[in-house]
C-alpha cells in the first residue's frame, strides 16, 4: 500500500469495537490514509484450502466494495453488522482519498493483533477496551493491555465508558 499512513482499528463488531472505530474515523484518519480495519477470529478446524493457508498469514486485504457483500464475507467467517458498515462506508465518502479495508487473522486476539502490527506493517492501533473489572481482568487477561505492552507501534485504548 503506497502513501499516507496505515491506520489500524480492531474490530469484532461489538459495542466498544465500533466506539473505537468510530473515534478513530473522528480523529486520527485523514486524507490519503489507509483505515484497515484488522478482526481476528477464533481458531478453528477449518476445512477451505484458503483458511489454512491463511491461518500463518493473515487473508489478503479486502475492499470495502467486498465487506458490504454476504457471500464475500461467509467464505471468511465474518458477519460485519450494518451499523459498521454505514460508518465505515460513509467515512470513505465524506473523507476524500482514503483507502478502507479489512485483514481478517485466526487465533489468540493478543498475539494475532500484535502480528497485525508487524506485518501490515500499521503506523499505528486503535482497540476498544470492555471495561472489564479488576478480577475479570485478572483471569481472562485484558486484550488491549497486552496488545499496549507488546505491540511495535503506538496503540490508543477507546475507553467504553458510558456516556
Amino acid at each position: 500500500m503506497e502513501g499516507g499512513r496505515l491506520v489500524g482499528v480492531a474490530v469484532d463488531f461489538s459495542a466498544c469495537s465500533k466506539k473505537a472505530l468510530k473515534w478513530a474515523i473522528d480523529n486520527i484518519v485523514r486524507k490519503g490514509d489507509h483505515l484497515i480495519l484488522v478482526n481476528v477470529r477464533p481458531e478453528g478446524h477449518y476445512e477451505e484450502g484458503e483458511m489454512q493457508l491463511w491461518e500463518t498469514t493473515g487473508s489478503p486485504f479486502i475492499p470495502l466494495s467486498e465487506l458490504c457483500e454476504a457471500h464475500t464475507m461467509k467464505k471468511y467467517g465474518v458477519n460485519p453488522d450494518p451499523e459498521t458498515l454505514q460508518m465505515i462506508t460513509l467515512a470513505a465518502r465524506q473523507m476524500e482519498q482514503i483507502t478502507v479495508v479489512m485483514k481478517i487473522f485466526w487465533g489468540d486476539a493478543r498475539e494475532k493483533l500484535c502480528e497485525a502490527v508487524d506485518k501490515t506493517p500499521l503506523s499505528c492501533l486503535v482497540i476498544g477496551n470492555r471495561g472489564l473489572g479488576k478480577i475479570k481482568r485478572a483471569i481472562m487477561g485484558s486484550v488491549s493491555n497486552y496488545v499496549v505492552n507488546n505491540a511495535t507501534c503506538p496503540v490508543t485504548v477507546v475507553k467504553n465508558a458510558e456516556d
